[in-house]
């Protein structure tokens, strides 16, 4: 049987809004988790979201992705709203990696990569399938691991060949949720370089992060969350203030330049 002709996304303009989200509101067991949040996600750029534990960073990006049905307010992909994308349509759009790496079955590394794949099967975009998970895994650092079973890997690597899965998909948006947790040093550097490359090359990647040093050298934009609210969103020297974090995060601080990069610095007062 022939291969469906599948139209891949065409190339996005930078600062072009990939996703919106208009006065959204999300609730979950009678308790309201996100409140009248509007922003937007645009091509070309790392957008992170920051703020505390229960601040609804991780509900905002599982609405922008389409995973919670809005209580209030929409989201639109493209121009679309999401609730007119089928899940094949959206996840040939937009790929999407979760805190959660565990994994019930002994797959090993490489079959999970490949399972990134999946919205492609049967077109004409999986004629490059081999190299695309190789590629994949040698942007992750996993290619080291291919034959071994996730379930005998240490939480990095379980986050890094999710992170590789992730990438084979080959979306035009990105969207991680704290990608980094559960990495070293090295290999939080290495995930949020390959991310920045990534919106170099015109992709829009949404990203949760906890670290905010992290998010000030490599976030494009900030919106900052507090409660299900949005209360800040801009580039990293608008919103990483003195003032405004020790609101946020209810704990004194203060913001000097970076004295390498002369990016923001986020230093507790103690």
């Amino acid at each position: 049987m022939p291969k469906k002709q599948v139209l891949l996304p065409a190339p996005l303009e930078i600062q072009e809004s990939v996703i919106e989200a208009n006065h959204l509101r999300v609730e979950r067991g009678g308790k309201t988790l996100l409140k009248d949040i509007t922003i937007d996600l645009r091509a070309g750029e790392v957008l992170a979201l920051l703020g505390p534990n229960g601040a609804g960073k991780s509900t905002l990006l599982s609405a922008l992705a389409g995973e919670y049905e809005p209580d209030g307010g929409n989201v639109s992909m493209l121009g679309t709203p999401l609730r007119s994308w089928n899940l094949r349509e959206m996840s040939r759009q937009r790929s999407v990696m979760l805190q959660e790496h565990q994994l019930s079955f002994p797959f090993t590394t490489i079959e999970v990569v490949e399972m990134g794949r999946a919205p492609w099967q049967g077109t004409t975009a999986d004629t490059n399938d081999e190299m695309i998970i190789r590629d994949s895994m040698q942007l992750a650092e996993v290619q080291h691991l291919a034959e071994r079973r996730v379930p005998s890997l240490s939480g990095g690597e379980r986050a890094r060949v999710s992170f590789a899965r992730t990438l084979a998909t080959r979306t035009g948006v990105v969207m991680l949720d704290e990608p980094t947790a559960a990495l070293d040093l090295k290999h939080q550097e290495a995930l949020l370089q390959t991310v920045s490359d990534l919106a170099a090359h015109g992709m829009a990647v949404l990203v949760v992060l906890h670290d905010l040093n992290l998010a000030a050298y490599y976030a494009t934009r900030i919106a900052l969350l507090r409660d299900g609210l949005l209360w800040a969103v801009g580039e990293p020297q608008q919103v990483l203030t003195a003032d405004i974090i020790s609101k946020v995060y209810n704990t004194p601080v203060e913001v000097v330049p970076n004295p390498v990069t002369g990016e923001p610095l986020v230093l507790p007062i103690r």
